[in-house]
């Protein structure tokens, strides 16, 4: 129940900031390029650099820090596994922290958990701040303009794009949804918090049937709804705002560049 409650992945927020304003080209192309920057840095100091840029971009869009650490909450789990994983499973040697019989436990294996996990947490944030500042109707024509291209080879970009977002949009609706199914079965003397993990783990099967019924329905009625209002996909459609480029983000491209550059400097950069 607390996993679910509060969930901030993949919503947006209407704020008006520098960073709402930005192209949405120009965010979802700085959301590659960070992803990108944050596989390939292979220092601890490199990492704290991009999140202090994370910091500054969070700051500027004005989202409060509590809601943008919400949407981290469901991946602890997996950054835990990831980090066990590796100082349980890793590479022999090293200066070993604790050892009893076949388990082992050293320093590099340790560390190199820890960054593995923090690097997982930077991508989540990374792509959570996209969601934060781009609307969905944004986010569509801004990936249908980045994959036009495709179309010389017979790809429906506008389509593709719609099925990406509409799927990122869903989440958040769909984590509701779990919540309100589970509350109604906890009032009914269910339990999801209680035994053993595998007795937790079958007490979520009885969600999926009502979610994935509740999920065609709201599928259904998008369908619907999109039909009354006319839609015949991407071809020969208008928009009320066109996409541009401005000054601003040629100056944002450039400011993520720099800050690129510093997180892949050779590791002198930092000592």
């Amino acid at each position: 129940m607390d996993l679910l409650r509060g969930l901030s992945f993949g919503q947006y927020l209407p704020v008006d900031s520098p960073v709402h304003r930005l192209d949405p080209r120009t965010k979802i192309l700085a959301t590659i390029v960070l992803i990108a920057v944050v596989f390939a840095t292979r220092s601890a100091a490199g990492l704290a650099w991009l999140t202090v840029v994370l910091g500054a971009v969070l700051l500027a869009a004005r989202i409060p820090l509590g809601y943008a650490l919400r949407g981290l909450r469901p991946v602890f789990w997996l950054v835990g596994i990831a980090v066990v994983f590796q100082v349980l499973f890793g590479e022999g040697g090293g200066h070993p922290l604790f050892q009893r019989g076949p388990l082992v436990i050293t320093r590099e294996n340790l560390d190199l958990g820890l960054f593995y996990g923090y690097r997982l947490l930077l991508l989540v944030a990374s792509t959570s701040l996209m969601t934060f500042t781009t609307s969905p109707v944004e986010m569509t024509d801004g990936l249908e303009r980045l994959l036009r291209p495709l179309q010389r080879v017979g790809v429906s970009t506008h389509e593709f794009a719609l099925m990406m977002t509409i799927a990122l949009r869903f989440i958040p609706t769909l984590v509701e949804e779990a919540d309100k199914i589970m509350k109604a079965q906890i009032a009914r003397g269910a339990e999801f918090s209680r035994g053993s993990p595998m007795r937790r783990a079958k007490a979520f099967l009885p969600l999926l049937v009502p979610l994935f019924i509740g999920a065609f329905r709201r599928a259904e009625a998008l369908a619907l709804a999109m039909e009354a209002r006319c839609y015949r996909g991407g071809e020969h459609r208008t928009r009320m705002k066109e996409l541009h480029f401005a000054p601003r983000d040629w100056v944002a491209g450039a400011l993520l560049a720099a800050a690129a550059v510093v997180a892949l400097g050779p590791a002198r950069w930092w000592q």
